[in-house]
C-alpha cells in the first residue's frame, strides 16, 4: 500500500475519523463520525485552489494523533506574483477528543520573500447513517437545516426523522470568509520570510473558540488517557527492537479502539464500518488478551450481562438468554430500518460469553464478581441447552427470525460463507462446526466452574450434556473420506462437506480426538490453506475459493492465531511462532497495524500480502491476535484458582532470544516471568517479589 493511498483512523469514545494521507476528508469511506452518525463528511485543504503536495504522514506512537507534512504547489499569488513548489511547509496534526475533532496547521515559509498565503477548506456535512455510508439505501431522509455562517465559523444542521437534531459547527481561530452555503471558507495567512504562523481548527456540535492553550491543553488529556489505557495489564519487553515497537502498536491499537462503556472497558469492533460494542468481537479480543489484561474482559462480561436479551423479538433475532451480536446509535436503527440497535444474530456469541466467564475465574480467581455474573451465565446456558433441545440433532443451531436480519449467524457471516461441495448455499436451520465447539467449551467450563461453588448436581448435567455433544459432533460431521471435519450441517442435516479453517475453531475447543485432531491440524498446515502469510478461510480447490472474497479464501489474522492455537492443541509444534512471525511481516505492508483481512494469494518474494481495499484498520481482533499467537507461542497458561502459573512446550519467536513479561498479576501477585534462549532450547524463570503463593510448573522444554 502506497502512502498516498492509504487511509488514517483516529478514535476517542463514540467518535472516529478517517481522512487520507494528506489529512483530508474526501472519499465515500472517510469522515468524522460520532454515534453511528457521519457528521464531517467532507474537508479539504487547498493553497491557492491546489491541493498541497504530501511529503510524508503517519500517527504517533500512541495513535493518538494524525500529522502530515505538506508543501504547496506552484501557485500565483494574489499580487500576481508566483510561488514555487516548496516553499511553505506545512505541518498538520490532528486528534479527537470527547465528541470533537481538534486540528493545528502551522505554516512556515521558506521561500526568499514574504507572501500573503491564500488557504481555503471545502467543507461538508451530510449527516449519514453508518449504513447508509457503507451504501444502504433509504427511502426517506430527514432535512438539512439552513447552514450557519459567521467571522470565525461554520455550522451545519439536519432533523432526523427520528425527530433527533444533529448539529456541526466547524470552528477557526483565524478570521475566514466563508460561501453562502457554508461549504467552503478562504482564510489569508501573512507569512513573513521565515515566520512561523499557527491555526487551531475544531469540529464538533458547538461552536469554540479554538487557540494554542486549548489544543495543548486537550492533546495532553487525550495522551494521558490513552497512557493509562495502555499501561492496563502486564508489560511485555523482548530483545528485538523491532518486534518490541510492533507490539507496542499493536497494543495501543487495541486501546484506541476501547471505550469506557460505564461498564468497564470495552475493545470496539474496528474503523471505520464496526466502531461499535460487537459481542463476537469483544469476547474473542478479551480472550486473547486475558493473559496480560484481566481487566478488559471484565469489561466485557459486565456489558454484555448487562444487555444480555430477556425477551423474545424476531426482528432483533433476540431470544432470553441470549448475548448481544451488536448494537447502533443511528437515525436509521432508532427508527427500526435496520435490525442492529441492539441485535441479537449470533449463534456463537452466548456460548463464547460463558467461555469468557469461565476462563476470566481461572486466570483473575474473581469469585465475588463471579457470583455477581452467575445468574446472568446460568442464563446463557440455558439459552444454548433450549436451542440444542429444539433441533433434532442436540446441536446449535441458527435461522434468522427476520429477512432483515444476517442470513448466517457464525464469524463468517456474509451471505455466501456455508455452502455445499457443489457451490450451493445451505438452507437453515444451519450447525456451524466451530459453534459446537464453543458450546462444548461452555458446557465444559461451567461444569467444572459449578463444581468448584459446590453445585454438583448442575455440573454432572453440564458434563453429561457436553459428552453427548461431543459424540454427534464427532458422528455427524467427521468426512472419513477427507480425514476432516465438515463446515456445517445443514436444515436437512446434510453435511456441507467443504474444507474450512472452522475445523480449526474446533481443535482450539478441544472436541476431537487426538486422532483426528491432529489428522486436521495436518491439513491446516498444508499449501492449499497456507498462503505464507496465514491461513486462507477455505482451502483452494473447494468450491466458492476466492482469495479476494470477504469470508470464502481471504486471510483474517484472529482467525490464523485460532487456528493455530488449536493446531499447538493436538501437535505440540512450533505452529504459533511460525504464523506470528508471517503476520509480523505482514503488518509493515500494512503500516504496522494488521487490518481485519488481507486477501488469500500465496505469497511472492520480495512482495507484501494483497490488501483487501475494504477492511477495517485497526481492527480488535486482528490485533489481539498477535497477543492469542504470543501466548500460544509461550505455552504460558495461569490458573489463578490453583496458584499456578504453567508453561508447556515454550518457544520464542524467530529472531528474539529474550523474553521478559513484568507485572504479571496472578492472585494478587506480581510477578516477573523471563524467557532465554539457550542454544536449541528455551529456559523459563519466574520472579515472585513478595510473594511465595504462586508455582511455577514447566513441562517439556522445547526446541
Amino acid at each position: 500500500m502506497s502512502q498516498g493511498s492509504a487511509r488514517f483512523a483516529l478514535k476517542h469514545g463514540r467518535g472516529f475519523l478517517v481522512s487520507c494521507s494528506r489529512g483530508d476528508i474526501r472519499g465515500p469511506a472517510e469522515g468524522f463520525f460520532c454515534s453511528d452518525t457521519r457528521l464531517l463528511s467532507r474537508f479539504v485543504l487547498r493553497i491557492g485552489d491546489r491541493a498541497p503536495v504530501l511529503l510524508g504522514s503517519a500517527l504517533s506512537g500512541d495513535v493518538v494523533y494524525f500529522e502530515a507534512n505538506l508543501t504547496n504547489a506552484a501557485i500565483r499569488l494574489a499580487d500576481g506574483s508566483g510561488l514555487a513548489q516548496g516553499s511553505i511547509h506545512v505541518n498538520r496534526i490532528r486528534f479527537l477528543w470527547q465528541d470533537r475533532m481538534y486540528e493545528r496547521i502551522a505554516l512556515t515559509n521558506y521561500g526568499q520573500t514574504a507572501v500573503e498565503l491564500p488557504l481555503s477548506f471545502r467543507v461538508g456535512a451530510d449527516f449519514r447513517d453508518i449504513f447508509e455510508v457503507r451504501g444502504m439505501d433509504r427511502a426517506a431522509r430527514g432535512r438539512m437545516l439552513p447552514p450557519e455562517r459567521g467571522p470565525h465559523h461554520v455550522g451545519f444542521g439536519y432533523r432526523g426523522l427520528d425527530g433527533e437534531s444533529r448539529t456541526l459547527r466547524v470552528s477557526v481561530s483565524e478570521p475566514i470568509d466563508a460561501s453562502p452555503s457554508g461549504d467552503e471558507f478562504r482564510l489569508r495567512i501573512a507569512l513573513p520570510r521565515g515566520v512561523r504562523r499557527m491555526i487551531y481548527i475544531e469540529a464538533g456540535a458547538d461552536r469554540s473558540v479554538p487557540d494554542r492553550v486549548r489544543h495543548r491543553t486537550m492533546r495532553a488529556a487525550a495522551h494521558r488517557a490513552m497512557k493509562a489505557r495502555r499501561q492496563r495489564g502486564a508489560s511485555i519487553q523482548t530483545s528485538g527492537p523491532l518486534f518490541n515497537d510492533w507490539l507496542a502498536r499493536t497494543r495501543a491499537d487495541i486501546a484506541l479502539l476501547s471505550s469506557d462503556l460505564g461498564t468497564g472497558p470495552y475493545p470496539f469492533a474496528g474503523i471505520p464500518w464496526f466502531s461499535t460494542p460487537f459481542g463476537r468481537d469483544g469476547i474473542l479480543t478479551a480472550l486473547s488478551m486475558l493473559w496480560l489484561d484481566p481487566g478488559l474482559a471484565r469489561g466485557v462480561l459486565r456489558f454484555l450481562a448487562a444487555t444480555q436479551a430477556t425477551a423474545t423479538d424476531a426482528f432483533a433475532d433476540a431470544e432470553p438468554g441470549k448475548i448481544l451480536h451488536e448494537i447502533r446509535h443511528g437515525e436509521m436503527a432508532s427508527l427500526r430500518e435496520v435490525p442492529f440497535g441492539r441485535y441479537y444474530g449470533g449463534a456463537d456469541t452466548t456460548p463464547l460469553f460463558v467461555h469468557l466467564a469461565v476462563e476470566y475465574a481461572r486466570r483473575t480467581d474473581d469469585t465475588r464478581f463471579l457470583n455477581r455474573l452467575w445468574p446472568a451465565l446460568r442464563r446463557a446456558v440455558a439459552w444454548i441447552e433450549a436451542n440444542r433441545a429444539a433441533d433434532p440433532d442436540g446441536l446449535v443451531a441458527y435461522a434468522r427470525a427476520s429477512r432483515s436480519g444476517l442470513r448466517n449467524h457464525g464469524w463468517k457471516d456474509s451471505t455466501d460463507s456455508v455452502f455445499h461441495a457443489d457451490g450451493t448455499l445451505a438452507e437453515g436451520p444451519i450447525r456451524l462446526v466451530e459453534v459446537q465447539g464453543y458450546a462444548f467449551l461452555a458446557l465444559t467450563g461451567m461444569a467444572d466452574t459449578a463444581r468448584r461453588r459446590g453445585e454438583a448436581g448442575y455440573a454432572a448435567e453440564l458434563e453429561a450434556s457436553a459428552e453427548r455433544l461431543r459424540r454427534t459432533v464427532e458422528e455427524r460431521f467427521w468426512m472419513a473420506d477427507r480425514q476432516f471435519y465438515a463446515l456445517a450441517l445443514d436444515g436437512a442435516s446434510r453435511p456441507c462437506a467443504v474444507r474450512t479453517t472452522n475445523a480449526g475453531h474446533l481443535l482450539w475447543s478441544g472436541l476431537p480426538s487426538p486422532a483426528r485432531g491432529r489428522a486436521v491440524a495436518q491439513a491446516l498446515l498444508r499449501p492449499d490453506f497456507l498462503s505464507g502469510w496465514g491461513l486462507r478461510t477455505v482451502a483452494i480447490g473447494e468450491v466458492r475459493y476466492n482469495p479476494m472474497a470477504y469470508h470464502n479464501g481471504s486471510v483474517w489474522p484472529h482467525d490464523t492465531a485460532i487456528c493455530a492455537a488449536g493446531i499447538v492443541r493436538y501437535t505440540h509444534s512450533e505452529t504459533a511462532g511460525r504464523a506470528l512471525a508471517r503476520l509480523f511481516e505482514a503488518s509493515f505492508h500494512f503500516g504496522k497495524s494488521l487490518p481485519e483481512l488481507f486477501c488469500g494469494f500465496a505469497r511472492v518474494p520480495g512482495e507484501g500480502p494483497v490488501a483487501y481495499p475494504v477492511a477495517c484498520v485497526p481492527q480488535a481482533w486482528a490485533a489481539a491476535s498477535v497477543f492469542l499467537l504470543l501466548q500460544t507461542t509461550l505455552g504460558l497458561q495461569i490458573d489463578a484458582r490453583d496458584g499456578e502459573v504453567r508453561v508447556v512446550q515454550p518457544y520464542l519467536p524467530a529472531g528474539i532470544d529474550q523474553l521478559s513479561l513484568r507485572n504479571l498479576d496472578v492472585a494478587g501477585s506480581p510477578l516477573q516471568v523471563d524467557f532465554v534462549r539457550i542454544g536449541e532450547h528455551v529456559a523459563c524463570t519466574i520472579d515472585r517479589p513478595g510473594s511465595s503463593s504462586v508455582r511455577m510448573l514447566v513441562h517439556r522444554m522445547g526446541t
